[in-house]
């Protein structure tokens, strides 16, 4: 056979193009368009806004928690292949896992104030609110309950799970694989929170932080004074826990 001519070529190449710039456009669309709010508002919501058929329903936290006690990915699995009422992906076939995935952390999130990121350290410094541990990206978050409570009454959310006395303070601490970024939402966290005299530890709850899957509670801490937290990491099948200590001021 003879090489192909350059007319043979061009109409060959032709039908690539248009495939790739019709997909480009595409994703474009989806990007603009589908985002964790609005597949909630437009699909989800028409089973998890009442909770129908034992749906949990958006901002729920206390349904939203025991689901997630095995980590996010079963979720987003149960979701892709559809249980009980739920039909497979929502509903919405071309419903992608990530798309999935941020829908079920919204409802699970609704209502829960994001965190300001912290001022950018300078460069060269280290975050002291970050620690590398044995592989594992280890983040330290605070935050005053009554910031909270003010956050979700403006959301129509339930704060009945945040503590209502003076003085408490959230800690959250995220977790994730240092090497693929992956969330880690299958360990056992405990923290411990000292002023140099009295320490208060506590198992920390698995929950939702910036439109994100960590591990929270609450402790009584007093602003501006400095304290000593350390985070203890146990995760399944490893023997062993990490830990990661920080030194912050309550703020």
């Amino acid at each position: 056979m003879g090489s192909p001519s350059r007319s043979d070529a061009m109409r060959a190449l032709v039908p690539a193009v248009a495939v790739c710039a019709a997909l480009s456009a595409f994703s474009g669309t989806a990007d603009a368009q589908r985002t964790s709010e609005t597949i909630v508002r437009d699909q989800c919501a028409k089973c998890h806004q009442a909770g129908q058929d034992g749906a949990p329903k958006i901002g729920d936290r206390a349904a939203w928690t025991p689901r997630l006690r095995q980590g996010l990915e079963p979720l987003v699995a149960s979701a892709i292949r559809g249980h009980g009422g739920m039909p497979a992906r929502g509903g919405l076939a071309d419903l992608t896992d990530e798309e999935l995935r941020g829908a079920i952390i919204y409802m699970f999130n609704f209502g829960v104030p994001k965190v300001a990121a912290a001022p950018a350290e300078p460069k060269g410094a280290a975050d002291p609110r970050h620690k590398v541990v044995s592989g594992t990206d280890i983040y330290l978050g605070m935050m005053p309950a009554e910031a909270i409570r003010a956050a979700r009454k403006s959301a129509g959310a339930s704060s009945s799970d945040v503590p209502s006395g003076k003085g408490y303070y959230h800690v959250g601490i995220s977790l994730s694989d240092s090497k693929s970024h992956v969330l880690v939402t299958d360990a056992r966290v405990k923290v411990d929170v000292s002023d140099g005299m009295n320490k208060e530890s506590k198992v920390l709850n698995l929950e939702a932080a910036n439109n994100s899957v960590s591990y929270g509670g609450y402790f009584r801490l007093s602003r501006g004074s400095a304290y000593n937290i350390t985070a203890e990491i146990l995760r399944p099948g490893v023997s062993l826990p990490i830990e990661a200590r920080f030194e912050v001021k309550a703020p």
